[in-house]
């Protein structure tokens, strides 16, 4: 097995390095010339893109996770305060499952024959770590008829379940209505608790400030700003406060992303073939599909990098302002998700510049100029203020303040600026270990992939890694070094676009001192893409071979994707030693 493993990555490697001469071959004959194709969508690119979104789709949401979870809570409202549930008659009880809600703190389980006299039992912990998670508690078998809960402080609990030693539920009632909301939802229990049913990996943070700014409670995590959480919490309100519910929003975000790279990729080369393939190549991207499934706030900012980068090249080759604006909107949409994004805004600066450089050297309209400065700073400072302002609507809901007055008190300008104050003061400060973390080097090599879930059964095995698929990591990484070739070289200036996007992304990444993980790679992806793209295009347009290397790159994109799919979906699987290319790879 061993051989087969290092075979396939050596192939793919030695694939890798003929498409690279090639692609030089090809360019010392002269292979930048203008294709002079039709760059807009016709009823043929619809179409191709219509049957490689709803495959994904299809993809990317089927198996995402429960579609039910426990909805009503008990509330634990202050320490002392409890629950006593009772069974049909005393039973001895094997194993005790419980499902977590807001709050974290300690629980007393006592137990009793009569329902009078209570002995305490064990001590069962709500971790932050495992909110809205169904959990097992550390106890010893154990026979009564009455069992009781008592919270150590306010806490929320969803559902409280006894099974005997075949794992059959014992029946329970409650003796009033709160506890009554720990056994009304028998339907939902899951045999196991796993992934499919309870969060994992960062979705302990996001998932639930999601709820936390629907509920009207202030959010535990405040290191990034809300609106990847707001767009995260109308998944919620769909779906309700489900793996399927929490998780739909940023599936849905990766799923837009292809139409959008579809578009981009026409404009840049316009084959309708090469367009399809690049897609496809994005779309079955490991971490595309595994960051998107994942109820963070990556997908949202990525999703806004690749529309302000589309707009923004739209603008440059057409001089749309409406695409100047659009741009901006987006950028403000990005930065109100995630940081990263004003990174990505760095490089549309920088974009922005060098088409004004090169513009007023055959121009020199500096009144034009001018006007478009004080466009940008409505477009790209002014409204995305406002948007960022704007989205901390729910923290001035959780403090008591309502309405469009809010937004001037005092009270709310406060807590804004006090907040940007503790992110930066975070994300500075943090001093924090990961077995799975990984610096921006490492990234660029798929050296360490971060492990998001894993749970070993007694034969089996279920695993989530999150990582670049090797051929659009390695290749992508050769690609981006034609675009620099190009760009100095060349003067080309689609290739300069491509690699300015990338170092905007990845650049500031290297003087970053805190813990760092893979998918902070993922903006890099869709550069990495564009710049295999790139090279296709020159090898299509250089002869029948280049246009059947460009199939054979998408084709194998989708075969990786296939052989890889256990350890990207969680799937239960026997041991996929196999599949363990690099010795660091954790899967």
């Amino acid at each position: 097995m061993i051989y087969i493993t290092y075979t396939c990555m050596i192939l793919l490697i030695l694939f890798i390095v003929l498409l690279g001469y090639r692609f030089t071959a090809a360019l010392a004959v002269g292979g930048l010339a203008p294709a002079g194709e039709e760059r807009h969508l016709t009823r043929r690119d619809v179409l191709v893109l219509a049957v490689i979104t709803l495959a994904y789709a299809i993809r990317a949401f089927w198996g995402l996770g429960d579609t039910a979870a426990p909805q009503t809570f008990a509330h634990f409202a202050q320490g002392g305060d409890s629950v006593t549930l009772e069974l049909e008659q005393s039973s001895q009880v094997d194993e005790v499952l419980f499902y977590t809600g807001l709050h974290t703190g300690y629980y007393t389980l006592s137990v009793s024959q009569d329902g009078e006299e209570f002995t305490e039992l064990a001590s069962i912990e709500q971790k932050y770590s495992a909110l809205f998670a169904w959990q097992r508690a550390e106890i010893e078998p154990f026979t009564a008829r009455y069992v009781r809960l008592t919270a150590d402080r306010e806490l929320y609990m969803g559902a409280f379940v006894l099974r005997d030693g075949v794992g059959t539920a014992l029946p329970l009632t409650a003796e009033d209505e709160n506890g009554a909301a720990l056994v009304d939802e028998p339907e939902v229990v899951p045999a196991e608790p796993s992934y499919l049913n309870s969060t994992y990996f960062d979705e302990i943070y996001h998932a639930r400030t999601a709820y936390e700014h629907i509920q009207g409670v202030y959010p535990y995590e405040t290191s990034h700003p809300p609106l990847g959480k707001l767009i995260l919490s109308a998944g919620i309100r769909l779906f309700g406060m489900t793996p399927f519910g929490w998780r739909s929003m940023g599936t849905l975000a990766g799923v837009l992303m292809l139409p959008v790279l579809y578009a981009f990729l026409k404009r840049l080369f316009g084959n309708t073939a090469l367009s399809g393939c690049g897609t496809v190549i994005f779309g079955f991207d490991f971490m595309h599909f595994v960051q998107t499934r994942l109820a963070t706030i990556d997908s949202y900012a990525v999703l806004f990098i690749l529309l302000m980068y589309y707009f923004m090249y739209r603008f440059v080759t057409e001089r749309k302002l409406s695409c100047l604006a659009l741009s901006g909107i987006a950028f403000g949409l990005g930065a109100a998700s995630k940081w990263t994004c004003i990174y990505a805004g760095a490089g549309l600066a920088v974009i922005w510049l060098l088409h004004w450089i090169f513009r007023l050297k055959k121009e020199q309209d500096f009144r034009v100029l001018a006007e478009n400065i004080l466009f940008c700073l409505l477009f790209f400072v002014a409204i995305p203020g406002v948007i960022y302002y704007a989205s901390y609507y729910p923290y001035g809901k959780a403090v008591g303040l309502s309405g469009p007055g809010m937004y001037l008190d005092p009270k709310y300008i406060k807590l804004v600026w006090d907040n940007q104050v503790s992110m930066f003061t975070y994300h500075v400060g943090v001093d924090a270990t990961h077995p799975y973390s990984s610096r921006w080097y490492q990234w660029i090599f798929d050296a360490r992939p971060i492990l998001y879930y894993l749970h070993y059964g007694e034969r089996t095995k279920s695993a989530i890694a999150c990582f670049v698929s090797p051929l659009l990591c390695w290749g992508g990484l050769f690609a981006m070094v034609g675009m620099g070739y190009l760009t100095f070289w060349r003067r080309d200036k689609r290739a300069a676009f491509i690699l300015i996007g990338y170092l905007a992304q990845i650049v500031p990444w290297m003087f970053v001192r805190r813990i760092t993980f893979e998918y902070h790679y993922f903006a890099c992806t869709v550069f990495l893409t564009l710049a295999v793209c790139y090279v296709l295009d020159v090898l299509r347009r250089a002869g029948k071979q280049g246009r059947y290397a460009m199939y054979a790159v998408a084709l194998i994109s989708v075969m990786l994707f296939a052989a890889f799919s256990p350890v990207l979906t969680g799937t239960e699987t026997g041991m996929t030693t196999y599949l363990k290319w690099l010795p660091s790879w954790p899967i």
